[in-house]
């Protein structure tokens, strides 16, 4: 099946939109092929400001309806008691958001950018999502990561080689309490790093101290830099090592 053929079959869909590589395409082609679709963003203390304003900007490219809904994740105690399925309940209680909002919109079909890439078996939010009914086009339609950012340069979506950015509650390790302090302290140290030219790592937080995990092309620029990292995450963490085991 074709997404063409796939919005033909649900023509009025809300998108579960994130502003990243694969919910852009998803929404562009919603836009081509539906007949009513809104893109539906949650704020929340999980994403940084820079999602927010690259779905804004992508939504605005494609001309695509969006609206932002404001969600204080943190309220749900057993999100913020961090458990290691944490992801299932936090998908719940976004999605349990966005298909209130989409149902006051009008809209009963709702979907999301999961990929034919995305392993069911390790992502428990994925179960959240199959409990809620929700439909994944992308991998209905057995579109694979690397297609989908093929096809996006192909329509000219700036977002096609996006680094992959998973929320900023993963930095902070199962079991531990997610605090607004933790995730705003996260949000400064990777967007300081993201002004110094490095992409596709992660400020992990290891009890008081952050954890740099770094692909290895860029580890001597980061020694270059060590001072200005030293000052600017001393603000947040008592010590920052770094992770040698490179990401990949």
């Amino acid at each position: 099946m074709t997404l063409k053929e796939y919005f033909t079959a649900h023509p009025r869909a809300g998108i579960a939109f994130s502003g990243g590589v694969d919910s852009s395409y998803l929404l562009s082609q919603a836009v081509k092929y539906a007949e009513k679709t809104r893109a539906y963003y949650v704020k929340s203390a999980f994403q940084p400001q820079f999602e927010l304003d690259d779905a804004k900007k992508l939504a605005e490219e494609l001309g695509a309806d969006m609206r932002i809904i404001e969600l204080d994740v943190l309220a749900d105690p057993v999100v913020a008691s961090n458990p290691p399925d944490r992801c299932y309940y936090c998908k719940k209680v976004i999605f349990g958001a966005i298909a209130g909002a989409a149902a006051e919109d009008g809209f009963t079909v709702l979907m999301d950018g999961t990929n034919a890439s995305d392993d069911a078996g390790d992502r428990p939010g994925m179960k959240a999502l199959k409990e809620m009914s929700v439909l994944s086009p992308l991998r209905d339609c057995g579109l694979t990561k690397a297609e989908i950012r093929r096809l996006s340069k192909e329509e000219g979506l700036f977002t096609w080689d996006k680094p992959a950015y998973a929320c900023l509650a993963t930095r902070i390790p199962a079991g531990e309490e997610i605090t607004a302090e933790k995730l705003a302290a996260t949000e400064e140290s990777e967007g300081f790093l993201f002004s110094l030219g490095f992409t596709d790592f992660r400020v992990r937080r290891r009890g008081e101290a952050a954890v740099l995990q770094m692909p290895e092309d860029q580890l001597g620029t980061l020694l270059k830099h060590r001072g200005e990292v030293l000052e600017k995450l001393g603000a947040y963490y008592k010590a920052v090592y770094l992770d040698l085991e490179v990401r990949k």
